[in-house]
């Protein structure tokens, strides 16, 4: 996903000139496939980062319920992550920097230390019955 695309969903937005920049992480681009996706390099935030404890299932525990269950259906969250919503606070903290300018996530970007304890919680609180009894 590419600057564009994030500013038409509405995942990042660009930084006014008049806005304070304190601190900006880094864009890598990595290549998977023949694809390039656009990488924020975030392990130097991740460090000071304090930790969210939130469990995430265990695998075999979650095939162990699938496997008693009579009827199974699947979804897919789309960018699962970036359905989260960055809090205003949070935002100056996941500003990134490219070659037309500094963006901010208005929503959870990848490779935040606890972006997947985030989105557990954000399952559990949507489907609490089904993730609950399986």
């Amino acid at each position: 996903m590419h600057i564009t695309e994030l500013l038409n969903l509405g995942v990042i937005r660009k930084v006014g000139q008049n806005e304070e920049v304190e601190i900006t992480t880094p864009v890598i681009v990595a290549w998977h496939k023949g694809k390039s996706r656009m990488v924020g390099e975030f392990r130097a935030l991740n460090t000071y980062t304090i930790p969210d404890r939130y469990p995430i299932p265990k695998i075999q525990i979650s095939l162990t319920q699938i496997s008693q269950a009579v009827y199974i259906s699947t979804m897919d969250s789309l960018k699962g992550f970036h359905q989260n919503v960055v809090t205003p606070r949070a935002r100056k903290y996941l500003r990134i920097i490219v070659h037309c300018g500094v963006y901010e996530y208005l929503r959870m970007p990848f490779g935040i230390k606890n972006a997947p304890s985030h989105f557990q919680r954000m399952m559990n609180e949507i489907f609490p019955k089904e993730l609950s009894e399986g």
